[in-house]
């Protein structure tokens, strides 16, 4: 199964944080990292008060459910500082969203497949655009096609 991931923080040093992930997620047994974006400086989104933060994507081949991923995906994040407090749309040390787990659509009490907010969140399609562009989200559209339609003026490519 292929699965797209989203990354981002804006608090301490989140490229190191990134490749961090990449490379802890590498180490998890049934997945595998088969393609990863550009890095990308975005302004913050909910909270408008605080530091702009670093996005980018990767897509993972795996064997593992979409629950097992998303609690390898917590489990990371847990190992490089994040403290989940509650505080939706905050400042983050480290965030690892699962966007797409193959052309799913999972909606329960822990996850949402595709995640729902992804048309809205030029921080999401712009890296994911990167390395997923034909790829057609279920109820969304195609994510070139969502990229397009939406107003990234203020997203920068940082590498």
């Amino acid at each position: 199964m292929i699965a797209l991931i989203g990354l981002g923080g804006n608090l301490g040093d989140v490229r190191g944080r990134l490749r961090d992930a990449i490379d802890a997620l590498e180490r998890v047994p049934g997945v595998h990292v088969t393609a990863r974006s550009r890095i990308y400086r975005t302004p913050p989104w909910g909270h408008l008060d605080q530091p702009d933060f670093i996005n980018a994507a990767i897509a993972v081949s795996t064997s593992l459910d979409a629950h097992a991923l998303l609690d390898a995906l917590l489990a990371v994040e847990r190992s490089l500082g994040r403290v989940r407090d509650g505080a939706r749309w905050g400042p983050r040390t480290i965030d690892l969203d699962l966007l797409a787990f193959g052309d799913a659509v999972i909606h329960d009490d822990r996850l949402d497949v595709p995640h729902p907010r992804i048309p809205e969140r030029a921080f999401v399609l712009l890296p994911l655009a990167d390395i997923a562009p034909d790829v057609v989200l279920p109820g969304m559209g195609r994510v070139a096609d969502l990229r397009a339609a939406i107003d990234h003026g203020a997203c920068q490519v940082l590498e």
